[in-house]
């Protein structure tokens, strides 16, 4: 399947934008992780710190009690017992507050505030004079309090050190991913870089090389629209004149025979004067052939002068006016619809619903009265659904000319509009063959379709679609 090169670019640059996208949300969150990770060892440190302390705290006042005891220096007890509480119980104070955001050591500070106050008890008794055996007692229970508080400061710092290590562990497995994803999402983006500019280097080249040859295609173009505008010319000039010079020997031909037959008429035999009235008959049937060719030859030749918007309610009134005569003989009833205004040539116009009707009012059927039916709809181009892409917005006009008449078969369809085309021999019908060449050339002048329709026995239908502006010259 062929992909075109600007569908391929556009793949390109959604598959890279996406890698870009990938990496940037990973390394996003690689970065939050290591944020997380250094702000859990910041507070590991912190409520280590905090521990520290206050375990340092109380072995420097158990320290200044031993002391005290053993010299009995007052030295020992400054700063005081109460005082040395004070500091313990700030950084006890700070050290709740840091792990606010965490129950399970919420519930080990609950326990480290009893050993806190049983510790207090302690220092504030062994401040005191007392005697050597409540010495003994007072250092075993200071002792065991001390574990104690050690046993809790440790349970605390692993709890800490625990939270540090997982998330060590999620910055590492991030970490690990983060390189390869970052170098594999960069060599796709190069990649594709490096595709889209060489694919754009190579449509670059093209369309220039396109618009050289368009460049070439326009010159010859125009020089041949040039001759071929002075080879119609010409066509038109020698069909006008050659259609004028063969009427002359008509004329003569025509002449003649009637003065042969004037003059002669009684000596004449009967097969001669049968063999003068054919010859008649051919001269006029050749009249009326160099009078359509002349016809054909200046139909469809319109003029931005000639466009003007024609009511065609109007021009159809002209029209079955000019018919008159042979509908009444016909016993023809004619309906319409009324019909909209449209941009074209007025002649143009009238001459090609001249040439339908009379061709529906030649092809009446014998065996019923002729009913001709016209009927309209204003559609768009997308609605008519045979127009190219560029006029879909433009408004047609598709005018319906049915009859009852004799018909045609369908396989004749596109044939009845050529020139000289005839389904029914001279000696059936009367004709030349060109009336409706005309009005195909007509309506394709004026930028519109026509069709056919028909079964044999039933009718036919004649089908013209004309755009209601002349503003969109595009063919359909």
């Amino acid at each position: 399947m062929h992909f075109p090169v600007y569908k391929k670019i556009r793949i390109g640059f959604f598959i890279a934008f996406t890698v870009i996208i990938a990496a940037s949300i990973f390394s996003y969150l690689v970065a939050k992780n290591l944020l997380d990770n250094a702000g859990r060892l910041n507070h590991a440190i912190e409520v280590s710190k905090r521990l520290e302390v206050i375990t340092r705290q109380l072995k420097e006042a158990e320290a200044a009690i031993r002391g005290y005891n053993l010299t009995k220096d007052s030295s020992f007890l400054d700063p005081s017992m109460e005082e040395r509480s004070k500091r313990i119980e700030r950084e006890y104070l700070l050290l709740r507050k840091i792990t606010a955001e965490s129950p399970r050591q919420q519930k080990h500070l609950d326990t480290l505030r009893q050993l806190l106050t049983i510790k207090y008890q302690q220092l504030m008794t062994g401040s005191q004079t007392v005697t050597v055996a409540r010495q003994e007692s007072s250092v075993k229970e200071g002792e065991k309090a001390a574990d104690r508080l050690d046993r809790k400061v440790q349970d605390m710092i692993r709890i800490e050190e625990n939270q540090v290590h997982e998330k060590s562990k999620l910055f590492h497995f991030f970490s690990v991913l983060w390189v390869p994803v970052i170098f594999i999402s960069s060599i796709v983006a190069i990649l594709i870089g490096i595709y889209s500019y060489v694919t754009l280097t190579r449509e670059f080249r093209l369309q220039l090389h396109i618009e050289s040859k368009m460049k070439s295609y326009q010159r010859d173009l125009q020089q041949n629209i040039s001759l071929l505008n002075k080879t119609n010319q010409e066509l038109e000039q020698f069909a006008y004149v050659a259609s004028h010079d063969l009427q002359e020997p008509l004329r003569k031909i025509s002449t003649f025979s009637d003065r042969l037959q004037m003059k002669y008429k009684d000596q004449l035999p009967p097969d001669a004067t049968q063999l003068i009235d054919r010859m008649v008959s051919a001269v006029s049937r050749m009249r009326v052939l160099i009078n359509d060719l002349l016809v054909f030859s200046r139909a469809g030749r319109i003029t931005p002068e000639s466009i003007t918007l024609v009511d065609m309610n109007v021009l159809l009134q002209e029209v079955l006016t000019d018919l008159e005569v042979t509908l009444e003989e016909k016993n023809v009833t004619v309906t319409y619809d009324k019909l909209p205004e449209i941009e074209g040539s007025d002649t143009s116009f009238h001459q090609l619903f001249q040439n339908i009707l009379a061709n529906a009012i030649k092809f009446a059927s014998p065996d019923r009265p002729l009913v001709i039916s016209i009927r309209q709809q204003v559609l768009t181009g997308k609605e008519l659904g045979f127009v190219k892409e560029n006029r879909w917005d433009t408004l047609f006009c598709r005018i319906s000319i049915t009859d009852n008449g004799i018909g045609f078969d369908p396989a004749f369809a596109e044939r009845i509009f050529l020139i000289f085309q005839r389904l029914h021999g001279i000696s059936e019908y009367t004709g030349t063959g060109i009336g409706l060449a005309i009005c195909k050339k007509i309506v394709d002048s004026h930028n519109g379709f026509i069709f056919a329709e028909g079964e044999p026995g039933q009718g036919a239908t004649f089908i013209v679609v004309l755009p209601i502006l002349q503003g969109n010259k595009n063919e359909g």
